[in-house]
This record gives structure tokens, sequence and C-alpha cells, in this order.
């Protein structure tokens, strides 16, 4: 009797490549998987707000920018697949929220859980951006309709970051185009479209890759646009203009660390003291303090001016201190500024500028009747702080490299673009932000915080300092480029940097925010076309086409 013999079954081991059925079943389970995902709506809730919180990674301090040209395909793929217009705007909102924790992650130990209000209210200006999403690139879009959501989508978006960096919705923190504040080419975009036409940039090679993943047929449109988007980059390296070197300055930025007790303000001063006496020598032009360097108004505590006044005689320079205290004003206003003060070898010169943008909740509480109750909850002011009337433009008295002219701004100041603008239009040949971030120490804050100067630098074309009580303290080039080492969060010290001057302007600073006008050109002309086809009456039947007839209807026995 014979037994038949077959080819054993093989079985995939350690190093063996799995049988092409084995592969077949692994894709069923990953596609059967992918698709439990995708209608479920509680996952897809989920997933909409993880995918909104990875472009956190591009900020510092992981400062992964490269990943910001592909952190929201994630998000932009998943609103597409949405079953309806309802749920993508669903999907957008809660991106949104993730967004807005993820960057804002620090403020957690002051704000507790009203930073999922905020978040939740701030995440549904994502929601029309969410519907938009699924309506353009949705379905088996065309070549053409993806072509126009490469325009469109980044759009959108900028308008999103315009409305929230309204001071009163927290300012422009953690705008896309800010993560780039270390690549020259993007700080030289910078320069021409200021920090939304970098963020319009990276948004538009997010929208293109979303393409090439999702839509097949539309790849030519998506690679034109990848390829428009690195020509403006080169075009901008290549032909932008850019000021023209005017000498340098000495400047020292003095950081005393974190200073904890009762007396901290006091001992933070003698501290501050102590740094400035050692830089006698260094032939400075100007010695800056941090935010809240003084706790006192220097007019009701003479013994504090006159004790800046020897440290300025004995450095040979004069001293931008910050003087967080209460005062009366001329007309008889009492309360609590913020403000930069400039000392000389005589005491105050009379130059001082009042912060003018506050920090909402820190500084201040907008809507305090309604949003009061912040105060139980977590560190929110208990009384608003007053705002300075305008910019001021500190001229810098003394002799040989004197007559600097600065440009200071205090504290988030520095994360909005029209301010440093406004002081270099000014006359500002020297940018100078005063800060306190010791409530974040050990978050990412800090460095987020030092990394807002280079895009201002690069923006006006001129040199931005950024001086911290506790870090990080840095000093960037006309160009966005850093200038010496910066102050960790872990140093107490005082630094000394030779800071190249510029003349001229950059095109940002000659025409503004025109990259913003484009954008809404851009929705208007969408709106405008969407009107058009609503105007547009149907489409007649075709001339010898037979009538439609009903079931019941035929030739023979017509329907009356």
């Amino acid at each position: 009797m014979r037994i038949p013999v077959g080819r054993p079954e093989r079985r995939t081991g350690p190093g063996q490549s799995a049988t092409p059925e084995r592969r077949t079943a692994w894709a069923r389970r990953w596609a059967d998987r992918s698709r439990e995902l995708l209608t479920s709506p509680r996952r897809r809730g989920v997933a909409a707000v993880a995918a909104g919180a990875l472009p956190a990674l591009a900020f510092p301090e992981p400062s992964l920018w490269w990943f910001a040209y592909v952190a929201l395909v994630p998000w932009m793929l998943l609103v597409r697949s949405a079953p309806t217009g309802r749920r993508a705007a669903v999907e957008g909102w809660l991106g949104g929220i993730g967004f807005v924790l993820a960057v804002h992650h620090w403020l957690v130990p002051s704000l507790h859980v009203f930073i999922v209000v905020l978040a939740a209210l701030l995440g549904l200006m994502w929601a029309p951006w969410g519907w938009l999403v699924r309506r353009l690139l949705g379905g088996v879009p065309s070549p053409g309709r993806s072509a126009a959501a490469i325009a469109v989508v980044p759009s959108a978006w900028l308008m999103i970051e315009l409305t929230r960096s309204w001071e009163a919705l927290g300012g422009p923190w953690g705008l896309l185009g800010a993560s780039q504040w270390e690549v020259s080419p993007a700080l030289r975009l910078a320069s021409v479209g200021g920090v939304w036409l970098v963020s319009l940039l990276v948004l538009a090679v997010n929208t293109a890759v979303t393409v090439l993943a999702a839509v097949p047929r539309s790849r030519t449109p998506a690679v034109g646009g990848i390829l428009v988007c690195a020509l403006t980059t080169s075009a901008a390296w290549l032909w932008a203009p850019q000021p023209r070197a005017a000498g340098g300055t000495t400047i020292a930025v003095v950081q005393p660390g974190v200073v904890g007790g009762a007396d901290s303000v006091d001992r933070r001063f003698d501290v501050s003291e102590q740094l400035t006496r050692e830089l006698a020598g260094q032939d400075l032009d100007l010695v800056v303090w941090g935010e809240s360097s003084v706790g006192a108004d220097l007019r009701e505590r003479p013994d504090l001016a006159a004790r800046l006044a020897v440290l300025s005689r004995q450095v040979g320079a004069e001293l931008l201190v910050n003087v967080d205290a209460r005062r009366v004003d001329p007309d008889g206003q009492a309360g609590i500024y913020k403000s930069s003060v400039l000392v000389g070898p005589q005491g105050p010169t009379g130059d001082r500028y009042d912060k003018m943008r506050l920090v909402p909740f820190g500084e201040y509480i907008p809507a305090r009747s309604l949003l009061g109750w912040a105060t139980s909850v977590g560190k929110a002011a208990g009384e608003d702080r007053l705002r300075g009337a305008g910019p001021v433009v500190m001229t810098l008295p003394g002799e040989g490299r004197g007559g600097l002219r600065v440009g200071p701004l205090v504290c988030f100041e520095s994360a909005f673009p029209d301010m440093s603008r406004r002081l270099v239009r000014d006359g500002a040949q020297l940018l100078i932000a005063q800060s306190a971030t010791s409530s974040f120490q050990g978050s990412w804050a800090p460095e987020q915080h030092a990394s807002l100067a280079a895009l201002r630098a690069a923006e006006s074309g001129r040199p931005m300092a950024h001086a911290t009580l506790t870090g990080v303290s840095a000093v960037y080039g006309p160009g966005g480029e850093r200038i010496g080492a910066p102050l960790s969060t872990d140093t107490v010290g005082a630094a000394v940097y030779d800071v190249p001057l510029a003349e001229g302007s950059t095109l940002y600073v000659r025409f503004g925010d025109w990259p913003v006008y484009g954008a809404l050109a851009v929705l208007a002309a969408l709106c405008a076309a969407g009107g058009l086809r609503l105007l547009r009456p149907p489409a007649a039947p075709e001339p010898g086409a037979p009538p439609a007839r009903t079931a019941r209807e035929s030739a023979a026995r017509p329907v009356r």
C-alpha cells in the first residue's frame, strides 16, 4: 500500500519571512483594526486629541523642527475620513484641545483644571478648519480640488493663529512657524513675511504630504505644492534684502537665578547687585536685568535708586532694570505696573516703558466679573495690573558708543511680531525683552520663550537680547543667529555679549503682515467661488433626450 506523502507545512520561525497567506492575513487584521478605529466615534475622538498634540514636539524643548512639516498629517488624515462634515468639525475641535493642552502644558501648575476649560474654548477655533479639511480633501478629490486645498487649508489655519494671537486669548504662543526658530532658511523667510509666512509654508507642506498619502491621483499638484514652497524659500534666501552691518555694541545680561522665601525680592536685588559689580572693567554699553528685578518704585525708594546709580558708575554703563511695583501717576491713577527703567550714573534717567500687553490670568483676568472664580482654582492674578500708554525707544546717553537706541519689551510681549516691528520703525537699534519664567522651571516654557527672540530679530533685522531672572537668557544677531552661549535655567551669573548692529529694513518691517492679507484673499476667493456655484442656474437637460417616465408609464399607456 502506498502512502501519499505531501509537502510538510512550512512554519514561520525567527529570521524567516512570512508566507504570502500569512502576510495577507496580517493585512486583513490591520485593515480590520483600522476600520474599527475609523468607525468608532470614541476612538476617533481620542485619536483626534492625540493627533492635535503632536505638533508640540516641534517646539522647544524637544525642538524637532523637521517634524513640524509632517506633524499635522495624522490629524488631517483622520479628519478627511470623517463620515460627515459635522463629525469633521468635532474632530477639529478635539484636535484643537489636544494642541492647546500640549503647547501650554506648563500652565497646569498655575491654572490647574481651568486649563482644560480654556483648551475647550480655544479649541473651538479649529472646528471650521476640520470641516474645511474634509470639504476639500474628503473622498477622492480631483487634482484641482487638491491643489486648492494646498492653498486654502494653510490660509484657514493662519486665521486661527491670527485670532488666538489676540492678547486676551493668550497671545501668539505656539505659532507653527515659531518652531523653525533655529533654521536659517526659515529665519530668512521670516524677514520677508514674518512668522506668518513661515507658518503658511509649513502648513502647505503638511497639506501636500497629506494629499500624497491619501489621494494618489493628485500627486502632481502635491509635488508641485512642495516645489513651490522650496522655490519660495530659495528665492528668499538668495534675494531677500538684508540689513547692512553697522558696528556693534557690548552688553551684559544678569541672571540671579531662583530666589525663594518671604524676602525673595530684596535678596534677588542683592544677588543681581553683586553679579553686576563683578562686571566692572568690561567696557560695557548696557547692563540688562530681568523682569521684576526691582520690587519697589524707585521714586518711593531712593535708597534703591542710589544703589543702582553706584553700580552704573562702577561698571561704566547704564542699567536697564525692571520695576514691578505699585505707583501713583501724576494724574492720580494708582496701581501696579511692570516698567523697564533706565538708570545711569546719576540715577534714573527718566526713560521708562510700562508694559502694554498683559498676560491673561497671570497679570489680569479678562472679564473678571465672569471669570474671577479662576483665582480660587489656580494662581490667577488677584489684582489687575495697569497698562502702559505706548512703546518707548530709549537712547543711551553714554560717551563713545553712546547714542544707542534701545527698544524694550516685557515678558510675553516678545511673542508679538507687531510690537518689535513698531520699535524698529521708531528707530530702535537693539531690542530687549525682560522676562521671568521662574514659575515654570523644569518645563518647556523657558526654552520656548527664549526662542521667540530669534524670530523677532530675524523679522526686524535688529539684534535682540532676552534677559530673564532664572533662564533661559540668550542674545541673537540681526539675522536671528545666536550670539554667544545662553544662560540656562540652572545658571546663576552674568554674561557679556558683543552684539553686531545693523541698519536698513527687512521686507517685513516695510510691508508688515502681508501674508495674513494674502490668506484672507485666498479664503475670500473660496467664498466667492462657492457663492457663484450657488447662484449658477441648474444645467438644462440635453436636447433630444427622452422625457423621464414613471414606473407605471409606457409609450402605449402614458400617465395623464
